[in-house]
């Protein structure tokens, strides 16, 4: 393997030249240099640097060995520092998971105050949808899950705590046929209706729906900005997050409809491993048990986007 001392040689070697300018960076003398550019060709027997001109140059191999050399030393530095940075009780890296239903751009500001901590710990931020949140931590896929909605299952060291409470409103595009149903609607009315729902991510489990009758026909999205844009556009009906539509409601774009069988809020969760308590996912645990954080989370933004 190549040492510090032997990238340095080379990189003189190509930024100047010459030998003696070599000496003159490293500040040794040059049969110093001259015989530890032999060593090094003799340790790859391969020929390094053309002598055959006024100016020394590397050969393609000697620039090979450069260009790979740099990035090994580029993977030995950020190698030590990320076992600086877990010896200091940090993680060498940090994988939230979010509900699908909280908005990410509600996260920006967290990320960017984390940033300024200077940890090393990079983030990895994916989401799920209903129990394939609580999955994650179950088969170890993540470190942290924000705004799980089912109920905290069974998981060894499972540690969470109640991060706020969602509502839900029935809306549905005005060409919908529903929207001029007579109210409150009920249950046998919307069966007759094709359900849009986001589909439940769960991998291990049956997924698993909420507000769809059985034998009621099914539209399956991958978000709930799909869930939005189909019940927009009439597609279909169904329960949406209350914060994620008020500008859809106050244009029109959407109608509300009061049902016979109001859904209930969801309480929202946070969770993670208490087995796994590093320092970046303490820092998280602390911001997010803050109340204006969680309610900015859980409200999110009336905009639609």
């Amino acid at each position: 393997m190549l040492s510090a001392e032997d990238f340095a040689l080379l990189d003189a070697i190509r930024e100047t030249g010459s030998l003696s300018q070599a000496a003159v960076r490293l500040g040794k003398a040059p049969s110093t240099i001259s015989y530890a550019a032999r060593q090094l060709e003799e340790r790859f027997d391969a020929l390094l640097f053309d002598r055959r001109r006024y100016r020394l140059q590397l050969t393609p191999a000697g620039e090979l060995l450069v260009q790979e050399a740099a990035r090994l030393m580029q993977d030995l530095s950020r190698l030590t520092q990320r076992v600086q940075q877990v010896a200091n009780g940090w993680e060498s890296r940090l994988w939230i998971v979010t509900d699908e239903l909280l908005e990410f751009d509600t996260l920006l500001p967290v990320i960017r105050e984390f940033d300024t901590l200077n940890s090393g710990v990079p983030l990895r931020m994916t989401h799920e949808v209903l129990k394939g949140v609580w999955e994650v931590l179950l088969e170890g896929r993540a470190d942290l899950v924000i705004g799980a909605t089912n109920e905290p299952p069974s998981i060894p060291t499972l540690r969470w705590f109640q991060l706020g409470v969602m509502d839900w409103v029935f809306a549905v595009s005005p060409k919908h046929p529903l929207a001029k149903a007579s109210e409150p609607i009920e249950r046998a009315v919307v069966m007759q209706h094709r359900a849009i729902v986001v589909a439940d991510s769960s991998r291990v489990t049956e997924g698993r729906t909420y507000g769809v009758s059985g034998g009621q026909p099914v539209l399956a999205v991958p978000t709930m900005r799909a869930k939005i844009l189909a019940q927009r556009d009439g597609l279909g009906v169904g329960w949406l997050p209350r914060h994620r539509v008020g500008s859809l409601l106050s244009s029109g774009a959407l109608v509300e409809k009061q049902m016979a069988d109001p859904r209930e809020p969801n309480i929202l969760y946070v969770g993670w491993r208490g087995d796994h308590e590093g320092r970046a996912l303490q820092w998280w645990l602390e911001q997010l048990k803050q109340s204006h954080l969680a309610n900015r989370l859980v409200q999110g933004s009336d905009q639609f986007y």
